[in-house]
């Protein structure tokens, strides 16, 4: 008899790059179900549509990619795709957008930085994109599936994302969803996943392995230290990528490493796949393993420790690396196995010193007399190679003129349509710009360092986050009550001249995007409509819920830019309903032309534009929007907005939410009363 409480194996099915030829990958998938099956899943790794069409070539009713969103071109079971070394077709984009990631029946686009839960109870975590250096830090916003790069927001947003589970589905929503306990099962107690998927390499992940490696240069790109932080804090049980070239044309290449454990984690067991190419082959070379299958099930806390592998190696992630394998010099690459400089190579097996062992041949030109490190012909791209950085043909990535190009004042050159916001400059970044505004006291200042997920005031994976306050979990927000109130709650008999409305709890909410977007205006448009929608049905649960209790919201939105990246989250107060609209945009102007901050109408039916500059928005009850833009250069005072309304409310007093801190106790009950009262509004629970 089974043990209901063990949790079944998975069985996976793991594929490398479609790069476009996605009906023949699908027959291929067919084939291996039905003689290596039954699968429950597929995961597609690496570039599944291949290179976006030009302007000018726009997909017809034959592409694969067409058919496939219409419903044509049909997977033969669950397949889970990822964003590869491109950016996604525009139609892959849009359809995204309207569904949240389902294309067709069969087929879910993962989240460039995202984490599922299977049916099976695995977590998959995904990192979509590519890496590079000039832009991982110094952009300032996240790019979507527009863009063929990842950056720190993007890898921020994948951590915060490990913390989370997903909504709860409808079987659950009883009465007990919303309660304290319901809200911390909302969170996992670690960010461990099962299965993770990349497009990049993690930095030195061949180090301590002794498995030969298919090519001297693999991987190439050399790996990105984000991507190794994403595995350390992870741990997942399975990583995969698809990105390791290596060969002279860069096609992906398959290599296993021997098991990695996490001495520190009861023996948690890592193994690490690059996987070859479906769609691509080497130009020259055997044709490289492209699929891998392998049983997996959920672990428990009850679960035993895994057996340690015999064949296990150091942990390259924890372990202080050497330079006998797995790390390039600046001299050379030394990944076939050599040490030290060129000059230095040694041989057990009768080879001269610094020259190939017998039998060698480089594979770029077959010649025997030097390594392929060495190879004259190694800087000479074959036909159809297009450097991913330029767009040239005449050299490879790694040679790239633009690459390490020079910007006006020393540093590094920004990538095209990058403007300093300091002195409006194309042509540096804003950490090396020589305007005063972009100075300090003591000369160029030091970018601020950004606020990560753990230390963000509005990420569930900070453990230090209130979560007594959260009052709502929906899918893509949360809705809680701050800390030190506007609306004075158990000491409201103190304010009997003021204008206090009756909500229950108080009624001052934040609703706050579960993942971590410095404002709702850097979202990108191919991932903001989820957002976006569940922000707008909370705001009108909210209006609803005020309505009863004869009051109406004024919700406000500081979308401030800083290097440091806060939170977008909107606030939302309730007013008397004796406060007319009118009077209350009197209230913001009148306080504005006092600090000079002026304010114009805001269509509704417009956006914020590109996410380039800062705003403060101000929604009214009676669905009118006023804004006001951020200027460089000009102070914005952060609380403004409270400032307005404790003065609207004759509350003054309260502008300091310092000062209106209540106990833990007193928060509880404050968010109980609220949550009671909401139940019967809650789109969550509809």
């Amino acid at each position: 008899m089974s043990n209901a409480t063990t949790p079944a194996n998975a069985k996976v099915l793991t594929v490398g790059s479609a790069a476009g030829a996605i009906r023949e990958l699908f027959t291929k998938i067919q084939a291996i179900d039905a003689k290596h099956g039954k699968f429950d899943l597929v995961l597609c790794t690496g570039d599944f549509f291949g290179p976006p069409k030009d302007e000018e070539g726009a997909y017809t009713d034959e592409d694969d990619v067409v058919q496939l969103l219409n419903g044509s071109l049909d997977a033969p079971m669950e397949c889970f795709i990822m964003q590869g070394e491109h950016a996604l077709p525009p139609p892959v984009i849009e359809k995204f957008a309207k569904t949240g990631g389902q294309l067709s029946k069969n087929v879910f686009l993962l989240h460039k930085s995202g984490v599922m839960t299977t049916a099976q109870g695995l977590r998959i975590a995904c990192l979509g994109g590519i890496y590079d250096a000039n832009l991982y830090s110094a952009s300032e916003s996240m790019h979507g599936f527009t863009s063929p790069y990842f950056t720190s927001l993007t890898v921020d947003k994948l951590l915060a994302n490990t913390m989370t589970k997903s909504a709860p589905t409808a079987s659950t929503k009883d009465s007990s969803y919303g309660s304290l306990a319901a809200i911390k099962a909302s969170t996992v107690s670690s960010q461990y996943i099962d299965i993770l998927l990349t497009n990049t390499f993690p930095t030195n992940v061949t180090a301590f392995s002794s498995a030969p490696l298919p090519a001297p240069s693999f991987p190439s790109p050399p790996g990105a230290e984000a991507v190794s932080e994403v595995v350390r804090r992870t741990k997942p049980r399975y990583h995969f990528v698809a990105g390791g070239g290596g060969s002279t044309d860069d096609v992906p290449l398959f290599w296993e490493r021997e098991p990695i454990v996490w001495e520190d984690e009861s023996g948690r067991v890592m193994r690490f796949v690059s996987l070859g190419s479906f769609g691509r082959t080497p130009d020259s070379g055997k044709k490289q393993r492209w699929f891998y299958a392998f049983s997996i099930a959920p672990q428990t806390p009850t679960s035993p420790a895994p057996p340690r592998p015999a064949n296990a190696t150091k942990n390259p992630f924890t372990e202080r690396i050497s330079h006998k394998r797995g790390l390039q010099g600046e001299d050379g690459d030394y990944r076939w196995g050599g040490q030290g400089n060129d000059n230095k190579r040694s041989r057990t097996d009768g080879g001269e010193p610094g020259k190939p062992p017998p039998g060698y041949k480089c594979k770029i030109c077959e010649a025997p007399d030097h390594f392929i490190t060495d190879c004259p012909d190694r800087a000479k791209p074959k036909e159809g190679y297009v450097c991913r950085v330029c767009q040239g043909t005449d050299h490879f990535v790694r040679d790239c003129p633009v690459k390490n190009a020079v910007g006006d004042t020393g540093g590094k050159k920004p990538r095209e349509g990058y403007v300093c916001r300091a002195c409006g400059s194309e042509n540096h970044y804003i950490q090396d710009c020589p305007s005063s505004a972009a100075r300090g006291r003591g000369g160029p200042r030091e970018p601020p360092k950004p606020i990560a997920p753990d230390t963000c005031w509005f990420c569930l994976s900070n453990p230090n986050l209130a979560k007594h306050l959260i009052v709502s979990i929906g899918s893509e927000c949360y809705v809680t009550l701050p800390k030190g109130q506007i609306i004075p709650t158990h000491n409201a008999a103190d304010y009997r001249d003021a204008k206090v409305p009756d909500v229950p709890g108080g009624g001052h909410v934040l609703i706050v995007p579960i993942t971590h977007y410095p404002t709702y205006a850097t979202i990108p448009s191919d991932l903001s409509g989820p957002i976006v929608e569940e922000t707008a049905s909370y705001k009108r649960a909210l209006h609803a819920m005020f309505a009863k209790h004869h009051a109406h919201p004024v919700s406000f939105e500081v979308g401030r830019l800083s290097a440091k990246g806060g939170h977008a989250h909107w606030q939302v107060i309730p007013v008397p309903r004796s406060i007319a609209p009118d009077a209350i945009i009197d209230a913001f102007k009148t306080e504005g032309e006092r600090l000079r901050i002026d304010f114009e109408d805001f269509d509704a039916d417009a956006n914020l534009g590109t996410g380039d500059r800062g705003y403060f928005k101000v929604e009214l009850p009676d669905g009118r929007t006023i804004v006001h833009w951020l200027k460089d250069g000009v102070p914005f005072p952060i609380q403004f907005g409270r400032q307005v309304l404790v003065t609207l409310l004759g509350m003054p007093e309260r502008f300091d939410w310092k000062d209106c801190v209540q106990s833990d106790e007193e928060d509880k009950q404050d968010a109980q009363r609220f949550k009671e009262a909401f139940k019967a509004f809650d789109p969550t629970l509809a």
